[in-house]
C-alpha cells in the first residue's frame, strides 16, 4: 500500500469512525455482554456470578415463561395471517381502478401513525364492557357481548382484533407490489377465460410473493416482539396471565425482578426462535417466491 492509499484508508476511517464507535458501543457490546450474562447469575446490582446453562435449564421449568410462551405464539399464529390477508384485500380493493386512491390509502394508513400509548387508551375504552363501542354496536345487533380485557377466552383475540388496525403498513406495501405486476398478464389470462379468482391465485400472487414474504417475516417478528400495548392495557398480563406476552416477561424479570441474567437467556431463546422462523420462511420461498428476471 502506498504512502497516498494509507492516507486515504486514515482519512476515511477517521469520517465512518463515529458509526463505528455507536454501532461497537450501543450494538455489539450489548450484543456480547446479553450473551455472557445469560450464562451467569447476575442481578445488575451486585457482581455476576457464571453458573452454565442453569438459567436455560431454568425456562423449561418455568410455568409462567412456558405461559407467556404458548400466549405469544397463539398470538402470532392468529396475528400474521389475519392481518396479510386483511391488508391484501385492501390492497386488492384500492388497486381495482377506484377513484380516490389517495384518499383511501391515506385513511387506511393513518391508524398505523398512532402512537402505541395513544393507540392502547384508545383501544381500552372500545373494549370497555360496559361503555365501549364495540359492545354497544353488539348489543344493539342482539350479539351478547363478551368481556374482551376481563374473559381470559376473549383477551388474546381481543389484541389480534386490535393489531389488524395497524396493517396500513403492510397494505401500502402490497400495494405498491400490485401496481408492478405487469398489465399484459392479466389481458394473457382474460384471453384464456380465466376468472378473477384464478387471475389472483395464478398471476397476482406468484408475482407479488417476494413482497408476500418480506411482510410475512416482518410480521412474525413484529408478533413475537409484542409488548408495549399488553403492557399497558393488561397488567401483569390479567386476565389469569391469558395475555402475558414473553416480551412482558422478558422484561419483568430485566428491571422489575433484577434477574438480568436469566431475562438475556429469555432474550436469547427468542432470537433463535424468530432466526429459526426466519429461516423456514426462506426455506420455503426458495420454492414458492418468484422473482421476476430483468
Amino acid at each position: 500500500m502506498t504512502r497516498f492509499r494509507r492516507r486515504q484508508m486514515w482519512a476515511g476511517l477517521a469520517f465512518v469512525s463515529p458509526w463505528l464507535v455507536g454501532m461497537g458501543a450501543f450494538l455489539l457490546y450489548p450484543i456480547a455482554a446479553s450473551l455472557y450474562y445469560s450464562f451467569c447469575d447476575y442481578s445488575v446490582l451486585e457482581r455476576a456470578y457464571h453458573i452454565g446453562l442453569a438459567n436455560y435449564a431454568d425456562l423449561f421449568h418455568d410455568r409462567l415463561y412456558l405461559r407467556s410462551l404458548l400466549n405469544t405464539l397463539f398470538y402470532a399464529g392468529l396475528s400474521v395471517p389475519l392481518g396479510l390477508a386483511l391488508a391484501l384485500a385492501l390492497a386488492l380493493l384500492l388497486n381495482s381502478g377506484v377513484r380516490g386512491l389517495t384518499v383511501y390509502r391515506t385513511i387506511f394508513f393513518l391508524p398505523a401513525l398512532v402512537p402505541m400509548v395513544a393507540l392502547a387508551v384508545l383501544w381500552l375504552w372500545i373494549f370497555n364492557g360496559e361503555y365501549g363501542v364495540l359492545n354497544v354496536f353488539l348489543s344493539r345487533l342482539g350479539i351478547p357481548a363478551p368481556g374482551w380485557l376481563t374473559d381470559p377466552a376473549w383477551s388474546k383475540p381481543a389484541l389480534v382484533l386490535l393489531s389488524m388496525w395497524g396493517m396500513g403498513h403492510a397494505m401500502v406495501i402490497f400495494l405498491a407490489g400490485l401496481q408492478d405486476v405487469p398489465v399484459h398478464l392479466y389481458e394473457a389470462a382474460d384471453l384464456d377465460g380465466a376468472g378473477w379468482w384464478s387471475k389472483i391465485r395464478h398471476v397476482t400472487l406468484p408475482m407479488i410473493s417476494p413482497v408476500l414474504l418480506f411482510n410475512g417475516i416482518m410480521g412474525i417478528i413484529g408478533s413475537l416482539q409484542f409488548f408495549a400495548i399488553p403492557y399497558i392495557m393488561t397488567p401483569n398480563g390479567q386476565p389469569a396471565r391469558s395475555a402475558y406476552f414473553y416480551a412482558m416477561y422478558l422484561y419483568d424479570n430485566a428491571f422489575l425482578y433484577l434477574r438480568m441474567g436469566y431475562a438475556s437467556a429469555m432474550a436469547w431463546i427468542l432470537f433463535l426462535l424468530i432466526l429459526t422462523l426466519t429461516l423456514l420462511s426462506l426455506r420455503l420461498a426458495a420454492r414458492y417466491v418468484h422473482y421476476e428476471a430483468g
